[in-house]
């Protein structure tokens, strides 16, 4: 289908008649921000860019935080060669000085400002290839219009003939013609004179707390007047849960920044002890803790002591402590156990430690509360066990975004440098990290990718304390003020240059890992990460050292340096919280960011793209290291054993990986030696077949059939479908007889049948059908084969949400040549034969590898790819013309009434999954007999046809699909 059709059928559905079945693409649509969906305009204008030959945005208002959302595509189209106009203004005094410096940045973009009185426009023209595509509404380029507020803007499509779009242009083009260029010069005339408005201020001044907090009023007033916010009272309804249900201990888990210290002086305001003490493991955090308290609590100041140090005010009411301090022999005995009826531990994940657990031993508080941001360890110390399983709250990362309690951020995976013998990765030599090259491209990109305020207060993490030392110095050499710190120097001058950093003295301070945790600078704005992602943990911790909200920044900068570091696929496991271990989401994470929520985005230059890509391919995810420390971070969690659908609920591992490397969860548990056995071998087939057939959740019509044979023994067809119709899942005699060839194993090859157990699992008998006799006895006597068996069944159906049951395959989602051949209802398993396509039972199932192994280009010059998100260019297998039966079967499949479904995988790292694109027709207009050479040079004949999809590509995966590595 040629594009101006495309766009013919496009236009009619979008303005005459909405159920006409074609023309996705160049629809009108209506572009709005919906959390629910994950739908923002952002990603609209970035799907446009990214595909783009040149640009024009005409926007009055532009922010540091919208245009910060659009630097790295805008990087990578100056990389291939495309430029851009941005037309805007001073209207309203709206835009600040240091907007038009960061746009004066971007070098494949000309700026002008309109002079035009009342200039309010908002419209982003892109022009492609083969057409021209406007959005004209109400979103300005700022990050609360692209991302969070309710607008309204409307995406066209059009010919570069249209009379709509020409009329954009010669709008556009007489304004910037009476422009003035944007230059450095203008900026200074423009920063003498500007005045900003009152209004414009999105930021809230340190809005972790309620606007009432000020930081000069009388702590006795102050006690009256705060009052918790609305997740603080909600969590102080939950912890308070937990001492109502008799449990003395509970832990809080509230990312960096939430406000921990504050919420636990509000629940010691609520439950009024006669002595509390909290216990912190630096001292620099004491006397914040404590101003932080009376701020809360009111009171005389001599009500609050601190014990560290020289300082020994132990009988305060309000006693504050380090770690160090208490925990000593001779401090202890000085303090009855029974002194302190609230005890507060701060980052509690470093309680498995001898001293916390001597504090913790001698103390008999009315009331425990344990408070991290961290509480999975990879010490293999159960802090949950500690409190008693009692989780009183929890907000992670991307909760915090979307309630709006942490400073916003940009992420930006930046290309680290490259040198002749490669990129930096693990094995790289010191030298080669503080080369000129490399300090010169850091300055580049520290640069470009800037920072929210006036001033840079940034912290950057190198891989090693020689790097921190010598890069400060050549930083310092370029004019930069930076200084490093390592675990040598000393607590009093690390307080010292953080001061420094805080009052503008310094620009950055350089360190290794020393500044992961307890340390509060709540002004920085940028955070440079020069070392590879070791663990999630650790990624979180550094990124989190800018989520302090302050009222000197919007936002923070996270500039993170992607070398050839085999862990890379760690960053968008830690960014989105992913931990299924499934290579298969984490690339989701990384085509698809909107986990991220709020104006806080994620971005990764093309190059640095592929660089993350490559490594969770190369990622061995299912290794037993990696399984066992899942593991046990989720059995640390619920205090036991977890059962499959434990791992679900927990977002832990995707249970899928477990089975594809061991065949049953049984299996995983007697590798890890946390059971003997529990089931017959028998028993143990039965749960291979459904760990490996029915667990994936592809059709929830076995699984209902399950569940309602493990409810009672036997069942009858009629209610069975009743009961798939409450689902509201197919009954066509064709899914109800796969159904039962599945079950009775029918549909398998012969060595399957024999893997699980070579007889039905259910036997579908004239009088009913139920479970063969060696199942029933099974359930009757072995209770823990029926739990199994009960949360497969429970398991599956949680998984089955992932896809729609009213038809056999889901968009976009993934499935083997097997999955296709079950789920399209053939008799049997014909995988092994469908090489890249078969057509059976009136459908044709087409696979297609999008990147294939070099030995194949070598031999089989296909020209398969994508023409357009709709059109697929297609070869048949060689040695076919359009003679071939098979080939004619195809062509006129339309006419056959034969359903052509295309499958693609990216490459064969991918393993054995393809995405399912929908369903296709052959363009009769574009086929054509060619001729290939063989592995031997000879020439024999191909066809290569255009096949038209039902429903265009999703632009995500079109690009991740059609992106060379």
């Amino acid at each position: 289908m040629n594009f101006l059709q495309n766009l013919e059928e496009s236009l009619y559905k979008g303005f005459i008649d909405q159920a006409k079945p074609s023309g996705e693409r160049f629809k009108p649509t209506l572009l709005i921000n919906n959390t629910k969906t994950n739908e923002t305009v952002l990603n609209s204008i970035t799907e446009e860019l990214d595909g783009c030959q040149s640009f024009l945005f005409s926007v009055a208002f532009v922010t540091e935080s919208g245009l910060a959302a659009l630097k790295t595509h805008l990087s990578d189209l100056e990389r291939k060669g495309v430029k851009g106009r941005i037309l805007t203004s001073t209207f309203l005094n709206f835009n600040q000085p240091k907007v038009f410096k960061e746009l004066l940045k971007i070098n494949n973009v000309e700026v002008r400002l309109s002079s035009m009185k009342g200039f309010h426009s908002k419209g982003y023209i892109f022009s492609h290839e083969t057409h021209q595509t406007l959005i004209v509404g109400s979103s300005n380029l700022t990050a609360q219009a692209l991302k969070v507020n309710y607008e309204w803007n409307v995406r066209l499509s059009s010919h570069e003939n249209g009379e709509l779009v020409s009329h954009f242009y010669r709008q556009f083009e007489e304004v910037w013609d009476n422009a003035q260029s944007l230059s450095e010069q203008w900026i200074e005339t423009y920063e003498r004179s500007y005045v900003p408005i009152e209004y414009r201020k999105e930021l809230k001044n340190v809005a972790e707390f309620p606007e009432i907090y000020t930081d000069k009023v009388n702590p006795l007033e102050v006690a009256v007047k705060i009052e918790p916010n609305k997740m603080q009272i909600a969590a102080l309804r939950q912890i308070q849960a937990v001492r109502e249900s008799g449990n003395d201990k509970g832990l809080v888990i509230s990312a960096t920044g939430t406000g921990k210290t504050y919420l636990s002086a509000f629940d010691v305001r609520n439950f009024a002890p006669k002595r509390m003490l909290f216990i912190v493991h630096r001292e620099q955090i004491l006397q914040k803790a404590k101003s932080d308290f009376i701020r809360i609590l009111g009171g005389v100041e001599s009500d609050f002591g601190i014990l560290s140090g020289n300082l020994r005010e132990t009988h305060a009411r309000y006693l504050f402590a380090t770690i160090q301090t208490i925990s000593k022999g001779e401090t202890l005995k000085q303090l009855d156990p029974q002194a302190f009826d609230y005890i507060l531990i701060d980052e509690v994940h470093k309680a498995g430690a001898k001293s916390y657990q001597k504090v913790m031993e001698h103390f008999q508080p009315q009331f425990l509360m344990g408070m991290t941001a961290t509480p999975e360890r990879t010490d293999d110390f159960n802090i949950y066990e500690l409190f008693d399983y009692n989780v009183a709250y929890e907000i992670r990362l991307q909760e915090a975004l979307e309630e709006d309690m942490l400073c916003p951020f940009h992420y930006f995976g930046v290309t680290d440098v490259e040198y002749e013998e490669g990129v930096i990765d693990e094995a790289t030599a010191f030298s080669k990290l503080i080369t000129t090259e490399r300090v010169d491209h850091i300055m580049q990109k520290i640069h470009y990718y800037g920072h929210s305020g006036e001033k840079v207060r940034g912290l950057m993490f190198c891989s090693r304390k020689e790097e921190a030392i010598k890069l400060s110095e050549e930083l310092n050499r370029r004019g930069l003020k930076t200084v490093a710190l390592t675990g040598q120097n000393s607590q009093e001058e690390r307080v010292l240059q953080v001061n420094r950093l805080e009052n503008g003295v310094l620009d950055y301070i350089l360190t290794v890992d020393i500044f992961n945790e307890g340390i509060d600078i709540p002004s920085v704005n940028q955070v440079v990460m020069l070392r590879q992602t070791q663990s999630s943990i650790i990624f979180i911790q550094q990124l989190g050292r800018g989520l302090r909200k302050h009222g000197s920044k919007e936002f923070v900068t996270i500039i993170d340096f992607i070398g050839n570091y085999k862990n890379n696929y760690l960053i968008p496991v830690a960014l989105s919280g992913e931990r299924s271990q499934n290579k298969d989401n984490i690339r989701r994470r990384m085509k698809d960011t909107s986990y991220i929520k709020g104006i806080s985005t994620v971005n990764f230059e093309e190059i640095a793209k592929n660089r993350v890509f490559s490594a969770i391919k190369k990622s061995n995810l299912s290794d037993m290291k990696i399984l066992r420390e899942a593991y046990i971070a989720l059995k640390n969690r619920i205090g036991h054993i977890p059962q499959l659908q434990d791992f679900i609920y927990h977002n832990s591992i995707d249970p899928i990986v477990i089975v594809q490397k061991y065949s049953t969860y049984h299996q995983f548990l007697l590798k890890l030696k946390e059971v003997d056995p529990l089931v017959t071998v028998y028993e143990e087939q039965v749960l291979t077949m459904l760990s490996l057939e029915i667990l994936n959740g592809k059709r929830q019509h076995e699984i209902l059939m399950l569940e309602l044979l493990l409810e009672k023994e036997q069942t009858t067809m009629e209610e069975y479908i009743d009961y798939v119709k409450s689902h509201n899942c197919s009954v066509d005699p064709a899914t109800m007889a796969s159904v039962q060839r599945v079950l009775d194993l029918r549909f398998f090859n012969q060595g399957p049948r024999k893997k699980y157990g070579d007889k039905p699992l259910v036997v579908f008998g004239e009088t009913g059908i139920h479970f063969n006799e060696n199942i029933k006895e099974s359930l009757r006597k072995n209770a823990n084969f029926k739990a199994m068996m009960i949360d497969l069944v429970v398991s599956a159906k949680e998984l089955s949400k992932n896809y729609e049951c009213d038809r056999s395959l889901t968009l976009y989602k993934k499935y083997t040549r097997k999955d296709a051949c079950r789920l399209l209802n053939w008799s049997s398993d014909e995988s092994s034969t469908i090489y890249g396509y078969k057509t059976k039972h009136g459908v044709c199932p087409i696979f297609v590898t999008y990147h294939k192994a070099d030995e194949v280009e070598s031999s089989v010059a296909y020209t398969e790819g994508f023409v357009s998100p709709e059109i697929f260019k297609w070869s048949t297998r060689s040695n076919r013309t359009l003679a071939s039966a098979e080939v004619k079967t195809i062509i006129d499949a339309a006419e056959n009434n034969i359903d052509l479904h295309l499958f693609i995988k990216k490459d064969d790292d991918e393993g054995g999954d393809f995405y399912y694109l929908g369903q296709a027709l052959p363009d009769k207009e574009n086929i054509e007999q060619a001729l290939m050479k063989d592995k031997n040079s000879k020439e024999i004949p191909v066809v290569h046809m255009h096949l038209a999809l039902q429903n265009a590509v999703s632009s995500k995966l079109y690009h991740y699909i059609a992106s060379e590595e």
